[in-house]
This record gives structure tokens, C-alpha cells and sequence, in this order.
């Protein structure tokens, strides 16, 4: 890994899964590899605005429900912000980024959970006109485990307490398209966290060079 071949890294998966410590973990490979700390991003969030952004989709409003279409467009908007005032010009400056989610989740929650995969698409090709992560790695997890996980940290967002089925699609998503695209890696994140840690080892040191 070299600071002057900057890299894109992604990690994404249902509820539950580990992402945070997956993030940490490679965090510090990348870290040790390239003598430079890559610049972490959320999503949604990453940016003031898109941070004001995130507080509109996970906070439930019962007297003004936040529509499907428009939970579509709000993540965009956020994602849009990120790309262009933060992990662009961290690339162009030779720094890699590490994703806490990106596009992979639009495509899971709002195209295949949500049903709105035509317009996902549609805005996706507008906003990122190709832009990818270099490496996606997607902890993969029954929804029944991961909820069961999540609800251990606390109380759920408004995201979190979407019914199963929701999450069941969004699984499907995940998986189908990581079929089709050799950038994205599947974790079995099902297991102890000591194995899930080492295919991501396994998994980065076949993959970044």
C-alpha cells in the first residue's frame, strides 16, 4: 500500500454486523501499511451539512413522516456533499478513505428494502456519475442476528426498527450485487468476532497491493 496510490476502502452490512469494529481493524491496517492514517467518513454524515442531514433520516418525526422518495433523495444529497468536499480531494492529496457505509447501502435499504430500485438507480448514475469505492467489504449477516445485536446497544433509530422483511430484502440487495462485482468482498459476520477480523485480514491482503 503506498499514500501515492490512494485507495477508496468501503465497509457495509445490515445492522449488527461490526461495522464499527471492522472500521477500526482496518483503520489500522491501513495505517500500518501506508505510515498514514486514511480519513474516515459516514454515511449519511462526513460533512457539517450532510451531518444535519443524518439527524433528518434516523430521527423519527410521527407528526411529519419522512416518505420513502424523500429518504431517497435526503442520503444522496448527503453522500453527494461527501464525495465532493471530502473524499475527492483526499484522494487527488494521495490520503486513502475508509468508509463506514456508501452507494452499496442506497442500493440495499432504499432500492431493494424500500422497493425504489429504479429511481436509486437513477439518481446514483446522476450524482455519482461512476464514482465507486476501490474495495468494498461487506459483513454479511442473517437479519435476525444482527437485530438482535443492535438492540443490545441501545435503543433502535428509525431505520433500525423497520419490520424484518425490510432488512430480509436489503440482505438480498447486498448479496445479489456483490455477486455481480468482483470489488466487493463478503465477511461472514456471523462468526466470532476473532474470525470476522481475520478474513478482513485475509481478505486485504489479497486485495490492496
Amino acid at each position: 500500500m503506498s499514500k501515492n496510490n490512494a485507495k477508496f476502502i468501503t465497509i457495509e452490512g445490515l445492522e449488527g454486523a461490526g461495522k464499527s469494529s471492522a472500521v477500526e481493524l482496518v483503520k489500522q491496517i491501513i495505517t500500518d501499511h501506508c505510515h498514514q492514517a486514511p480519513i474516515c467518513t459516514r454515511e449519511p454524515g462526513g460533512t457539517p451539512l450532510a451531518e444535519k442531514i443524518r439527524d433528518l433520516v434516523k430521527i423519527a418525526d410521527d407528526s411529519d413522516p419522512l416518505c420513502d422518495e424523500a429518504e431517497c433523495l435526503l442520503f444522496y444529497a448527503a453522500r453527494t456533499q461527501l464525495i465532493s468536499n471530502v473524499i475527492k480531494p483526499a484522494l487527488a492529496n494521495g490520503t486513502w478513505v475508509l468508509g463506514d457505509r456508501h452507494n452499496l447501502s442506497s442500493l440495499a435499504y432504499q432500492g431493494g428494502g424500500r422497493g425504489l430500485m429504479p429511481l436509486v438507480k437513477s439518481i446514483s448514475d446522476a450524482c455519482l456519475q461512476g464514482f465507486k469505492p476501490d474495495l468494498t467489504l461487506y459483513l454479511d449477516i442473517e437479519p435476525q442476528l444482527g437485530l438482535a445485536r443492535a438492540a443490545k446497544r441501545g435503543a433502535l433509530d428509525r431505520i433500525e426498527q423497520q419490520e424484518l422483511d425490510f432488512f430480509i430484502r436489503a440482505r438480498e440487495t447486498f448479496l445479489a450485487f456483490a455477486a455481480e462485482d468482483s470489488s466487493i468482498l463478503v465477511i461472514d459476520a456471523s462468526k466470532p468476532i476473532e474470525q470476522v477480523h481475520e478474513q478482513i485480514r485475509v481478505a486485504l491482503a489479497a486485495n490492496l497491493v
